[in-house]
């Protein structure tokens, strides 16, 4: 995939501090994406097409079709900042887009959350790690980096 420009409204990914080292990324996993979209239609496609049988439209058929579509219009639009968005996690920190920086002493929790990962921080905070391969992997490995006992 070529390199994206950065939209002016996600600035620039936060620093590594002085010895800081990346230990892990996440990045989002094209197939997970895909997948999450497909799923995404179908139902979509189902409960459309079951409310306008239900209303008695004599055409349902459009319910579907247009719920595929806008899936679709949906996931093409939305791939390329899904895609430039990088979680990064050091010994320290949880670098996240848009310049997000989370101290791993401050995380309370990360959880698998459908294709996603929840981190919540003891601030209250949530932030979402989107369309992951293996999320409890990925939960699991910030805990363990965040000095948490084994889930």
């Amino acid at each position: 995939m070529p390199d994206l420009p950065r939209d002016s409204i996600h600035p620039t990914p936060a620093a590594l501090e002085g010895d800081e080292k990346v230990v892990a990324r996440f990045a989002a996993d094209p197939a997970t994406y895909w997948r999450s979209h497909a799923v995404m239609a179908v139902a979509g496609a189902v409960g459309a097409g079951v409310v306008l049988v239900l209303l008695g439209n004599p055409y349902p058929w459009t319910g579907p079709l247009a719920a595929v579509l806008a899936i679709g219009a949906r996931a093409a639009y939305l791939r390329s900042e899904v895609f430039v968005e990088d979680w990064r996690m050091t010994s320290r920190r949880l670098l996240g887009p848009g310049g997000r920086a989370l101290p791993l002493s401050q995380i309370k929790t990360a959880a698998k959350f459908l294709d996603a990962v929840q981190v919540v921080t003891k601030g209250g905070d949530k932030h979402l790690i989107k369309f992951q391969n293996d999320p409890g992997a990925v939960a699991a490995a910030i805990l363990r980096q965040a000095g948490h006992p084994a889930a």
